[in-house]
């Protein structure tokens, strides 16, 4: 008689998800933002991204094959790498500087504690702080005003910090990307519009990403009123590290409750860093300092497992 049930161990649920899937839709995601950084900043946003994804592509072919492991380019997780680390740079950043940030990201961040899935910090995001540390002035000067095509250190943050004079910008050259900045953070429209498509493809959850804002949001108006409330929300990296690198699987809690933490304890760091610290910006280091929180939070709000000591006890 034929067999009518297969008994299989678990998982039992199905997926045809794969990790190349879903950095391809952030990759599509990030484009049109991509388009308009080369709009608004010239040919050098170009070559740096190029440089910055060409670099980690090639270090993480060479680390994989130096430790023995299976190559995992074709999963495209270190072009985002690269796209995004390009994305924190400024335009007339030189192409070496792209190079080294993605190389350190690959090689330091990533593949020295096991690969995809095993870094414990956004590699981007710790890329860039590697920059701004070793030579913070190509990293935090020399802003373009895309307006008027001439150098300008002052970007909007700085201005609402009181660390730089200038005018502040638009509502709508915010919404635009028409303001000075990094080449990825300043058209706030296209990278929403970008992280409503990962929403919509089911590649992100909008938790922390509405949690996060919302905080900075609520903040921003008890410290410096309605006036300056947008442009803490839209005059910096806010959106782009809301969407596409809070959101980071491998560094974000699991479970919604510990996403909600993660999230408000970013919001909060953000502001504390932008009204109290060295920078006006403060999004890539609470990033990154929440990265180092997520298994902290993880231990104390993932439920226990049935059966399993410390949890519900599994009794007759």
């Amino acid at each position: 008689m034929e067999n009518k049930l297969i008994g299989s161990s678990s998982p039992h649920i199905r997926s045809d998800e794969t990790t190349q899937k879903l950095m391809l839709d952030v990759i599509i995601a990030l484009t049109p933002a991509l388009a308009a950084s080369i709009f608004y900043f010239g040919f050098n946003s170009l070559v740096l991204v190029v440089a910055s994804v060409i670099s980690a592509v090639v270090t993480e072919y060479l680390c994989e094959r130096a430790m023995n492991r299976p190559s995992s380019v074709t999963d495209l997780s270190a072009v985002v790498t690269g796209i995004l680390l390009a994305f924190n740079l400024p335009s007339t950043a030189p192409w070496w500087i792209a190079v080294v940030g993605s190389v350190f990201a690959i090689a330091v961040v990533k593949q020295v504690f096991g690969g995809l899935g095993f870094n414990f910090l956004n590699p981007a995001l710790a890329g860039r702080a590697f920059l701004v540390a070793s030579w913070s002035s190509h990293m935090t000067s020399g802003f373009i005003n895309p307006a008027t095509d001439a150098v300008a250190s002052a970007t909007p943050l700085a201005i609402v910090k009181g660390s730089a004079t200038g005018t502040l910008p638009s509502i709508m050259d915010m919404f635009l990307g028409n303001i000075p900045g990094v080449i990825g953070e300043t058209s706030s429209i296209l990278l929403i519009l970008g992280g409503i498509y990962l929403i919509y493809r089911g590649t992100i959850k909008w938790i922390i990403l509405i949690v996060y804002i919302g905080t900075v949001a609520v903040l921003a108006l008890v410290v410096d009123g309605g006036s300056m409330l947008l442009y803490h929300v839209f005059g910096g990296g806010l959106i782009l590290g809301a969407f596409f690198m809070a959101t980071d699987y491998a560094t974000s809690p699991i479970t919604d409750k510990g996403k909600i933490i993660y999230a408000v304890g970013a919001g909060i760091l953000t502001m504390l860093i932008r009204k109290v610290g060295g920078y006006p910006e403060g999004v890539s280091y609470s990033i990154l300092l929440m990265n180092i929180m997520t298994p902290l939070i993880d231990k104390y709000v993932t439920p226990k497992v049935f059966g399993v000591a410390g949890g519900v006890k599994n009794e007759k």
